[in-house]
């Protein structure tokens, strides 16, 4: 399976949310293929905490081996070059592995066909090596999701399963630009469909994340009732620019709550730092049911 993690806006939780998934679906027993495509900024390895790859490698990144100048791709066992004991010594896990960009790494300035011929064998050998293949891609209509789009659309990878998740926080600017990014002139239904996408399925693989939702309850202590009454209602109003923006409940896969120990540092949240009452355990449980749900079949029914 490929799943391609995107959004319209940076700072939306994609990467961190994509790793704690890959995370969690390597803790099921899937073998997990985690690919950095925000060439710009690659810093998977920072979340995944491996030095050495945290701003990406210096030969063989993603980048440089899809312009074919560098003949092998880099990739780094999460669990046996991370920094953080805790995950080194933790449950075992079933095989995680980074492939990083770049370091300095920059968006491709074309698209040519070599370049996308390179990551579509690139992801068809990945997909028969791994269960799971995540590939985080740059924020917006960038080079790597026009990439992406092209290469999943040719023959070797038309059949194969692939999911597209869009990533956004509960505002209204973030969900108007999460509706820009799949339904606009120049969205992601739009350029698939230019590359060769049925659009109607390409939809039907397109399910939404949101990212850092206040609990309605909790938001409540310590407020005064006319703040109180003041977010309740807009909360729903964002609820209902949801549902017009067609980015409502039956297209969402899931949502994660805010979370303390991530506004100060990105990282994996593990369930020792639950028991350690670092972190919540509503976030653990927020990540292992984004991982079951994008794998769950039922999930994926056309609507």
């Amino acid at each position: 399976m490929l799943v391609f993690s995107t959004s319209d806006k940076g700072g939306t939780g994609r990467s961190v949310t994509s790793c704690n998934v890959a995370y969690r679906l390597s803790l099921s027993g899937l073998t997990v293929a985690y690919v950095d495509f925000d060439f710009g900024s690659p810093t998977a390895g920072a979340l995944f905490e491996i030095s050495g790859v945290e701003r990406g490698v210096v030969e063989g990144g993603v980048h440089s081996y899809l312009l074919g100048e560098a003949g092998t791709l880099a990739r780094v066992d999460v669990v046996a070059k991370t920094d953080r004991a805790a995950l080194r010594r933790g449950p075992r896990l079933s095989r995680l592995t980074l492939f990083p960009g770049d370091q300095g790494g920059a968006e491709f300035l074309s698209r040519d066909t070599q370049i996308v011929d390179r990551c579509m064998q690139l992801l068809l050998e990945l997909e028969q090596e791994f269960k799971v293949v995540i590939v985080d891609l740059s924020a917006g209509r960038s080079a790597a999701l026009e990439i992406a789009l092209h290469a999943t659309a040719m023959t070797p990878l038309h059949a194969r399963t692939a999911r597209w998740l869009v990533f956004h926080r509960w505002t209204r600017q973030h969900i108007l630009a999460a509706s820009g990014l799949v339904h606009g002139k120049h969205g992601l239904l739009k350029m698939g469909e230019a590359y060769g996408h049925d659009a109607t399925e390409l939809l039907q693989s397109i399910r939404y994340v949101r990212t850092a939702v206040a609990d309605p309850t909790s938001r409540r202590n310590g407020q005064r009732p006319a703040q109180a009454a003041w977010l309740d209602e807009q909360d729903k109003a964002l609820r209902q620019l949801a549902n017009s923006n067609e980015l409502g409940a039956t297209f969402v896969l899931g949502t994660t709550p805010m979370e303390p120990v991530l506004q100060w540092r990105e990282q994996i949240i593990l369930d020792a730092d639950v028991n350690a009452n670092i972190a919540n355990e509503e976030t653990a449980q927020a990540y292992a049911e984004l991982a079951r749900r994008l794998v769950d079949s039922a999930t994926w029914r056309r609507l």
